[in-house]
């Protein structure tokens, strides 16, 4: 049997995947190490203060740096009168002035609320007032969003921060090179300074806080640290409330798992690649957070869409980790100049945010010589539930077992434990799972079990030995005369015909079968036919499973972080 709970305690009786845990990883971790994050970012500064922590745009940010600037930043925000648990919002692309933001708010015991800078001034208003931030740190390239929306909001303090700021205080040969991607062009802009309000640079900022003493305030375990948005795929976007034990749980959870295989490359400082926005989850606690308790070298890409930057920020470097979601993978690996790099020193590829598709997978194990190992997790998992061992030799189509202190239960529609192997909502307890959504008890009740696991709307199935799959998300699940189809599947097996360089299925409404499936299909083989797929379809799936519609398009619609968006498909039918 797999692990199951008692259904009168909620224990765990059987946790059939420790058995399959690598050598080194322990089956728990201790999360009271540290009190607080701050604490463990203190921690991180001081042992790794000599290192390079960021690159960007060919400038370079020690950790002695973020240590001096993000306590001066922390000074001057509570030299503005804002107590302890503001909220303050941080709405930027991956930039130095980032990691200060961020290490800056939570040391002044206030709280981030990390924004998509591409988000419409509707969607930044939702959040702005939802949350109740009462300051922002905004790059001025997206502040016309915020003059929109600003006088609706409680907002009282922005900090404007431009590409060059840092500059001055970055060292490096690079700053030339730098300087010449400053001239994108600033919209043009008009914040009021009415009710109060202030307008300041993030450079001012930094100088006037550096004059000023920081005030430590009580932090601990239960205070709150991050308010970190859905996307709102399944309605109205929600803040989940990630506390300060959350964040560190996983921190070390992910840690303990990583350990083993970077501990290979001995004492070298680990270089990873930050492509991935640091407003989304998964960059944020592997990227900014994991990366400074290992005192790695973080690559900032500002742009990953810009393949021909992107390379270049990756040439000279042997890059150690590299964690994407599969667009990205199969974009670069497509690419001609990325095929060039030095790969010798890659040992961990880890995918998540959407399945990766073995056509992609097996493409960048021929590239790099890495297979992708695929993590699962959530904003509301702080983000890492479970991932793949990192010894696999090639891609395994599952998402692995559970980290260190994390129980999985794949439950149905009633909430109890199905047999192994069969389909059912994964269902995920640990010290990284958030304390609620923010605000919204009526949400986090739909959510959360009486036995204190957190239902993540995903379908997936536990083999006897722990290891999970996804099947899919309960709302893309696509319904055929009665039979179940799932999307993933569908794209797994249509992705790997050799004319396919991206697809994704939905269900569209059918007078006979309820619903059908329609395929989106993004060519590699500009020869490549309807005739052509719905033969491959055929000699692949059985009948219920075989797409009605095929529709040819230039290119897939995704989400900033590179997930393709279904329910736009969906709309667009």
């Amino acid at each position: 049997m797999r692990g199951h709970q008692c259904q009168l305690t909620g224990e765990i009786v059987d946790k059939p995947w420790l058995k399959n845990y690598p050598d080194g990883v322990p089956a728990e971790i201790d999360v009271g190490t540290h009190g607080s994050l701050v604490e463990l970012l203190d921690d991180a500064f001081q042992r790794h203060a000599g290192r390079t922590a960021a690159e960007c745009l060919g400038t370079r940010l020690t950790f002695r740096q973020i240590d001096e600037q993000s306590n001066a930043l922390a000074a001057w925000l509570q030299s503005r009168g804002l107590p302890a648990g503001s909220r303050v919002a941080v709405m930027m692309p991956n930039l130095p002035q980032y990691l200060v933001a961020i290490a800056a708010v939570l040391r002044a015991g206030m709280v981030v609320v990390n924004v998509n800078p591409l988000y419409t001034p509707r969607e930044l208003l939702h959040q702005l007032k939802d949350s109740g931030a009462q300051a922002i740190i905004v790059l001025e390239n997206f502040a016309v969003t915020l003059e929109e929306v600003i006088d609706e909001t409680d907002v009282r303090h922005v900090v404007l921060a431009a590409m060059g700021d840092m500059l001055g205080l970055l060292k490096g040969a690079g700053i030339n090179f730098a300087v010449r991607h400053l001239g994108r062009m600033v919209p043009e802009y008009r914040l009021p300074l009415d009710k109060g309000r202030t307008v300041t640079r993030f450079n001012t900022a930094v100088a006037q806080g550096a004059r000023q003493a920081l005030k430590r305030p009580p932090l601990g375990p239960d205070t709150v640290a991050f308010l970190q948005y859905t996307g709102g795929t399944t309605g109205v976007s929600k803040g989940a409330t990630l506390l300060h034990r959350n964040v560190v749980a996983n921190i070390l959870q992910t840690e303990a798992w990583f350990r083993p295989m970077l501990d290979k490359l001995g004492d070298k400082q680990i270089t990873i690649v930050c492509a991935l926005p640091l407003y989304h989850i998964f960059a944020l606690t592997i990227c900014a957070m994991v990366g400074a308790r290992l005192g790695m070298l973080n690559l900032l890409i500002p742009n990953p869409r810009d393949i021909r930057a992107f390379v270049k920020a990756l040439q000279g470097h042997r890059v150690n980790m590299f964690p994407a979601v599969n667009t990205l993978y199969n974009a670069l690996a497509n690419d001609a100049e990325f095929r060039q790099l030095d790969f010798s020193e890659l040992v961990i590829s880890v995918g998540g945010g959407m399945a990766v598709q073995r056509a992609t997978a097996d493409l960048w194990l021929k590239v790099t010589g890495c297979p992708i190992v695929e993590g699962y997790g959530l904003s509301e998992t702080s983000p890492v539930a479970t991932t793949n061992r990192l010894d696999v030799k090639a891609f395994t189509g599952s998402i692995g077992f559970p980290l260190p202190s994390t129980d999985i239960a794949i439950r149905d529609d009633d909430g109890r434990d199905v047999k192994p192997g069969e389909p059912g909502e994964i269902c995920i307890r640990g010290p990284q799972v958030m304390a609620g959504y923010w605000n919204r008890p009526d949400e986090t009740a739909k959510v959360m079990t009486s036995d204190g696991f957190f239902k993540s709307g995903d379908i997936g199935v536990m083999d006897s030995s722990g290891e999970v799959r996804i099947v899919d998300r309960k709302k893309d699940m696509i319904l055929v005369s009665g039979f179940n189809v799932y999307p993933n599947e569908i794209e797994q097996v249509v992705s790997l015909h050799p004319g396919v360089l991206e697809c994704a299925a939905v269900g569209v409404a059918d007078e006979k079968s309820g619903e059908a499936v329609k395929l989106f299909v993004v060519r590699r083989d500009a020869t490549l036919s309807e005739d052509d797929l719905a033969t491959y379809c055929r000699e692949n799936f059985t009948a219920y499973k075989r797409p009605r519609h095929i529709e040819f398009r230039d290119a897939l619609p995704k989400s900033n972080v590179g997930k393709v968006l279904r329910r736009e498909l969906r709309s667009a039918h």
